[in-house]
């Protein structure tokens, strides 16, 4: 086996550096916006120097970019292990996939209520509708697409009636998002407002999708 030459750094390490820079950007562009944000607040924050945080991401640009990467990357893993549970539960027996739409409603509200910057990244992108957009294309459209494609099999199955896809996944976004700015400002009362959150994403559901009694269970 090659010995590695003195001083060149392991792979796992670039990775955890890497990251380190990556999270410290998210975190600044979620608080403060694209141009607000330097490179060297970047490098003091993830603790290297500029020069290590150009080499791992390139310009800001690129590491604007390399942010939504990283936490659209690790939204969309928990979302497909839930759609994949969805279609599952819907083909063995239809009228489970409400059932299947609420844990999937779950793992979102899970996953940004444990990763806020998420949100903040995005309301920041979403202040400027027409700068940076290509963004969305490829690390929200993606994730839409996904849900909405339950819905419209949903639909054609017969399991449940959704004409317009995209405004009821849109909607059901922005009130998630608006739930995780609301728990942000670090009210005392954050567990019981997760509660009646949580409850009334529930009630949204089935009054949008709940089958007429006496239907098939």
């Amino acid at each position: 086996m090659p010995r590695r030459r003195p001083g060149r750094p392991r792979r796992d390490e670039n990775l955890q550096t890497r990251e380190r820079v990556l999270a410290a950007a998210t975190a600044l562009f979620a608080a403060r916006g694209f141009d607000a944000v330097g490179l060297r607040e970047v490098a003091a924050a993830a603790g290297v120097d500029v020069a290590t945080v150009a080499h791992h991401t390139g310009t800001k640009a690129q590491l604007y970019e390399a942010c939504f990467a990283r936490v659209f990357a690790a939204e969309k893993v928990v979302l497909e292990q839930a759609a994949r549970r969805v279609r599952a539960a819907a083909r063995a027996r239809p009228r489970q996939t409400l059932a299947g739409l609420h844990e999937l409603v779950d793992v979102f509200v899970d996953f940004l209520e444990q990763r806020p910057e998420t949100t903040a990244l995005w309301l920041r992108r979403w202040l400027e509708p027409h700068r940076h957009a290509d963004l969305d294309q490829r690390y929200a459209a993606p994730l839409y697409e996904l849900v909405e494609a339950l819905l419209v099999e949903a639909a054609a199955a017969g399991s449940l009636v959704e004409p317009t896809p995209h405004v009821a996944v849109r909607s059901l976004v922005w009130a998630v998002h608006g739930h995780v700015v609301a728990l942000a400002a670090d009210d005392p009362g954050g567990a019981a407002e997760r509660q009646r959150f949580r409850a009334f994403v529930h009630r949204w559901l089935d009054a949008l999708y709940a089958p007429p009694t006496g239907g098939e269970s």
